[in-house]
């Protein structure tokens, strides 16, 4: 199951579990939209792997299956690889 991380590794820019920004690797590294277009080049900086648009857990589920309140951030900040 999905973590569903709350925020951009590289900016902290709150994801919350509905965000439409929301972008993940196939390690569920998160980043905002933002970033991943203009910082990273649709590039995962942890993997190099691509990014697709992280699902949104319907609300009913969340309280069974709530997200994820670690944030993950990277604070050298992030590069493209």
């Amino acid at each position: 199951m999905l973590e569903l991380r709350p925020n951009c590794e590289c900016c902290d820019k709150d994801l919350p579990p509905e965000s439409s920004e929301a972008m993940i690797c196939t390690f569920e590294c998160t980043f905002c939209r933002d970033c991943v277009e203009q910082r990273l080049d649709g590039v995962c900086p942890n993997c190099g792997g691509n990014f697709g648009h992280r699902p949104i857990r319907p609300a009913r589920l969340l309280a069974k299956y709530p997200a994820s309140t670690r944030r993950v951030l990277k604070p050298e900040g992030c590069q493209a690889r």
